[in-house]
């Protein structure tokens, strides 16, 4: 896999200059954070070289300046709203968030309920909360909001929030999710400290789009399509072309709610300290780019998957021909289709010659393996191994894991725990290939070279049970299927 990112880099610009914006405002700076702290896959995946814990190790650079504060809207409590890459409910995500930071050593200074209006499952939340230690601010939902702005700046407005206790010069403003109320709570506390004479600032952080790539770059385009969902669409900042000259890249939601900022910064202050959109941004990761091409191979490749992400979401009845209609538009763009990644035709073509399940994995140095379905493994475990062969140039006649092993887990599988299917799945045959490393030093070299799958592309012919899916995640290789079920059920485990 080519680098195209300097991590190191942007973990020294990226601190130096959040440092530079709270320096330009006396000393207190609300930061309003979004997307993932400490586990941005898709960063990883579109900019290689970036880690998935980056942006918590910057903030870990400014550890003894900072504390964060979690926003969390009391209506998506009480509609029980799921974070849709881990499965849980969003009240349960900010206790997990909560564990998180504490244990990276970060201040955590409580939890802000948005719109909240007693809704009683988000009064039981904030008594949970405050069992459990954690201080909690209500902020109310305000009417009209954001269009009048004279009573958001008023005493009817921001002045009935809770004003949110913080002794450091950055607060960190995160949630759950999108909609959470992140920048409502930062333009909040900005009324309140100006009342008690406290000069403090606002500032953004958004990885994307980067604002100094231009506006079709593959990178940009990648993001597009992981939010066809929220319909954000990238768009030329017009208030930064208009006050500098100057072409930057940002996102419609934030270009369109631009002046009515302006309008609440120059009641608070008198005037605003932004002539821009772009002006909030703080976001260094452009900067930090080092090869280009390796990054718009990067973004293509997160494209396709995207797409393929949504034909399977459709195959299991979700209503998604919007986002299909728009990744496809993203691929014209690019001049690119699903077959451009490596990985497919050679699924498809193994599944045709078998006339079962098969798989497919491009290497990080380019290398395509196949897996197929057998009486032992299904496809995508005979892949895992067939894959680990090559990375540590085993014989392809070797078993690294003997039947003599597999057959007494398939035992148990279709004999004491009920299971139909025979075949070892993803985990099971690693636990496997982990029992045999024991006593098998080929199996030992096999089981050391399964770091070496981190960033591996695979595809499969068939949509791969989530058990599998799971194990493949946690392996860091990146999966896409073809929308089609291997058996004609519709609860695939």
């Amino acid at each position: 896999m080519k680098i195209g990112f300097d991590n190191d880099k942007y973990l020294k610009t990226q601190s130096e200059h959040i440092r530079e914006r709270i320096n330009k405002f006396g000393g207190k700076l609300y930061l309003e954070f979004g997307g993932k702290i400490f586990d941005d896959l898709h960063a990883s995946r579109v900019l290689p070289g970036f880690l998935p814990d980056s942006k918590m190790k910057m903030l870990l650079e400014l550890k003894d300046e900072a504390e964060m504060i979690i926003a969390i809207n009391a209506n998506d409590i009480e509609k029980n709203k799921i974070r849709g890459d881990i499965g849980i409910t969003y009240d349960l995500d900010v206790l997990r968030l909560i564990d998180i930071y504490r244990n990276f050593g970060l201040l955590v200074s409580g939890v802000v309920m948005t719109q909240f209006g007693d809704q009683p499952t988000a009064v039981k939340f904030i008594e949970k909360l405050e069992g459990l230690g954690v201080k909690v601010y209500k902020h109310y939902k305000i009417e009209n909001y954001p269009q009048d702005v004279k009573l958001i700046v008023s005493d009817e407005g921001y002045g009935k929030n809770d004003y949110i206790e913080t002794g450091r010069s950055l607060t960190v403003v995160t949630a759950p999710g999108p909609g959470s109320g992140k920048m409502a709570v930062c333009l909040s506390q900005l009324y309140h400290e100006h009342k008690r004479g406290i000069q403090a600032g606002y500032a953004k952080f958004e990885t994307f789009p980067i604002w100094n790539l231009p506006l079709k770059h593959p990178v940009n385009l990648a993001y597009e399509a992981a939010t066809t969902d929220l319909n954000d669409v990238n768009m030329i900042d017009p208030f930064h072309l208009e006050a500098y000259g100057e072409t930057t890249v940002n996102y419609n939601r934030d270009i369109e709610i631009f002046p009515v900022l302006n309008a609440i910064f120059e009641r608070i202050y008198g005037s605003s300290p932004y002539k821009s959109p772009t002006d909030m941004g703080v976001n260094m990761a452009g900067n930090c780019i080092i090869d280009d091409e390796a990054v718009c191979e990067a973004s293509k490749q997160e494209v396709i998957r995207r797409y393929y992400k949504a034909l399977v979401k459709k195959k299991n009845g979700e209503n998604v021909d919007s986002e299909i209609y728009n990744l496809e538009l993203l691929m014209k763009q690019l001049e690119i289709t699903p077959e451009y990644r490596k990985c497919v035709a050679p699924a498809l073509k193994m599944s045709e010659k078998t006339a079962a399940p098969a798989t497919a994995m491009e290497l990080n140095d380019g290398t395509v393996i196949t897996g197929k379905t057998s009486a032992l493994l299904g496809s995508s475990s005979a892949l895992l191994l067939n894959a680990l062969k090559k990375i540590a140039n085993i014989s392809d006649d070797i078993d690294l894991v003997s039947p003599i092993v597999i057959e007494p887990i398939q035992d148990l599988k279709l004999n004491h725990l009920g299971n139909r299917n025979p075949r070892l799945h993803t985990d099971e045959v690693l636990i496997a290939l982990s029992i045999s490393a024991a006593t098998n030093p080929t199996a030992e070299k096999a089981m050391q070279a399964l770091k070496k799958l981190r960033g591996c592309e695979m595809h499969s012919s068939v949509i791969l049970a989530e058990v599998d899916m799971h194990t493949l995640n946690k392996l860091g290789i990146n999966v896409t299927c073809e929308p089609a079920r291997q058996k004609k059920l519709l609860y695939n485990k």
